[in-house]
C-alpha cells in the first residue's frame, strides 16, 4: 500500500497533487483494447490494475417466485445496469415468462439501452434513457411517464436505492424485484501490490476493502469514487475522497482521472 504524503494546500491556495504511477481500478478489465482507460494509461505513463472487488450472483427462479412479483402486471421496467438486464431476461427465460411487446424500457444510460439489443427488437420497442447518464436524468424521464405506467425495478439484494426511493416518494406504481446479489471478491493478492490510488464504483466495493482489512488505514493512498452513493460510503468509512465523478467538468471516471493526471505533469 502506498505510503506517500497526502495532498496539501499551499498558502497560495493552489493544491499540490500527489504523483501517481499505479492505479487500482476495482472493476473487471475492459474487454476491448480501445477502452479510454488504456489511452489514459499510455498518455500519462501510469500502470492500471483491474480487479473487481465484487461479483454478482443471480437468484434462482424459485427464489424470485417467493417475492410474488408478476412481471406481466407491469408496463415498464427500469434498468440501472447491464447486470440488471442480463438477470431480468435470464429469470424470464427460466420461468418461461413472455415479456409484452408493449413493455417500455427506461435505462440509466444510452449504453445500457443499446445493450437491450441482445434480448429485444430494439427499433420496435419504446426505449428511453437518461440524456446525461445520471440518476437525476433518468428520474426526469421517469417523471414524464409516472401517471401512465406501472414500473418494475430490478435490484440487487443490498437495500434501498435512489430510484426506488423516488418512486415511493412520488407515489408511482412500482414493484422492486431482487434478481441478483452482490458478494465480495477475494482481493488478497491484489492488495499486496503497491497502488498510489484506488478507484471505487459502488458502496459494496468499499465494503469489500474493509472485509479484507477491517483496520485499513488510508495513509497516503489516493481514493477515487464514481457516483454519489460510492462517495458517501467512502466518507462514511472515514476515508479521504480525492477524486469524485461524475462532476460538471468530469462526466466519467476516465475524465476525472485525466484531470488529476494533468495536474501531475505540471
Amino acid at each position: 500500500m502506498a505510503k506517500a504524503e497526502r495532498s496539501q494546500t499551499k498558502s497560495t491556495g493552489k493544491k499540490d497533487t500527489q504523483k501517481v504511477g499505479a492505479i487500482l481500478i476495482t472493476q473487471p478489465r475492459p474487454e476491448t483494447e480501445k477502452s479510454p482507460y488504456f489511452d489514459l494509461a499510455k498518455k500519462y505513463e501510469v500502470k492500471l490494475t483491474f480487479h473487481p472487488f465484487i461479483r454478482v450472483e443471480g437468484l434462482t427462479g424459485k427464489d424470485f417466485r417467493k417475492q410474488k412479483v408478476d412481471i406481466g402486471e407491469h408496463t415498464a421496467i427500469i434498468f440501472t445496469s447491464r447486470n440488471a438486464v442480463d438477470h431480468f431476461f435470464r429469470i424470464c427465460e427460466e420461468l418461461k415468462v413472455k415479456v409484452s411487446q408493449d413493455m417500455k424500457y427506461f435505462c440509466i444510460t444510452e449504453a445500457v439501452a443499446l445493450y437491450l439489443q441482445k434480448f429485444i427488437l430494439y427499433r420496435k420497442r419504446k426505449v428511453f434513457f437518461s440524456a446525461d447518464g445520471t440518476t437525476d436524468g433518468l428520474l426526469e424521464v421517469i417523471a414524464k411517464h409516472k401517471h401512465n405506467e406501472k414500473f418494475i425495478l430490478p435490484t440487487a439484494d443490498n437495500g434501498k436505492n435512489d430510484i426506488g426511493q423516488f418512486l415511493q416518494s412520488h407515489n408511482i406504481q412500482h414493484s422492486e424485484a431482487t434478481l441478483y446479489r452482490t458478494v465480495s471478491n477475494d482481493v488478497t493478492e491484489v492488495m499486496k501490490e503497491h497502488h498510489d490510488m484506488i478507484v471505487f464504483f459502488s458502496p459494496f466495493s468499499v465494503q469489500t476493502l474493509f472485509d479484507f482489512d477491517p483496520k485499513f488505514k488510508q495513509n497516503g493512498t489516493l481514493i477515487g469514487a464514481f457516483g454519489p452513493t460510492t462517495s458517501k460510503a467512502i466518507e462514511d468509512a472515514g476515508l479521504r475522497l480525492d477524486i469524485k465523478a461524475p462532476a460538471p467538468n468530469a462526466p466519467s471516471m476516465v475524465a476525472a482521472l485525466e484531470q488529476y493526471l494533468i495536474q501531475n505533469k505540471k
